[in-house]
């Protein structure tokens, strides 16, 4: 079995994601959209950790130093974003290694870490590894778009719909 490879997001990686998941028909990620990540990167607005099976690519999670969610980005709390791992790839402690990776990066920064799940039925083994991680909801409800859902409010149920979590790393996190 292939050992999990984690490094930060390079150039050439652009193409290579894009293709995986354009063959797996998902929408939305373009070359364009790694080559913004990339320049984001490059001006230390983000991290984007890429993992590998050998070599092949089989996911990749950023980390947002300022967060578009309000409170988290009042309180200077790191946000986890975009975590995906190739179907073929799950179950494989891919997500793991790549959530390991970006906890790492923001404790050397942060005491805390948090993350948006989405709120469908695909979002489940998210739901399940990040509650056994420690993550928490941040108790402002679910959002939209980054922004509380009102009662009586009507949204789409798709991926801008989530809850926010939050987790304490390092010492803080053992007490």
């Amino acid at each position: 079995m292939d050992t999990v490879e984690i490094r930060l997001l390079e150039k050439a990686d652009a193409v290579v994601i894009a293709e995986a998941f354009a063959a797996l028909g998902w929408p939305g990620k373009t070359v364009a959209q790694y080559e913004r990540y990339l320049a984001d990167q490059e001006a230390g607005r983000r991290l984007i950790f890429v993992a590998t099976l050998g070599e092949v690519f089989a996911g990749y999670v950023t980390v947002e130093w300022i967060s578009g969610y309000r409170p988290f980005r009042e309180q200077s709390i790191p946000e986890i974003t975009d975590l995906n791992v190739l179907p073929p790839y799950r179950r494989r402690h891919v997500a793991t290694a790549l959530v390991d990776a970006a906890e790492a990066a923001i404790a050397e920064r942060s005491p805390t870490a948090g993350i948006g799940v989405g709120l469908y039925a695909d979002y489940g083994p998210a739901h399940l590894m990040y509650l056994a991680r420690g993550y928490r909801p941040d108790g402002r409800g679910i959002t939209y778009q980054a922004e509380t859902v009102a009662p009586g409010t009507t949204v789409r149920v798709d991926d801008d719909l989530v809850l926010m979590m939050s987790r304490q790393l390092g010492k803080a996190a053992a007490s």
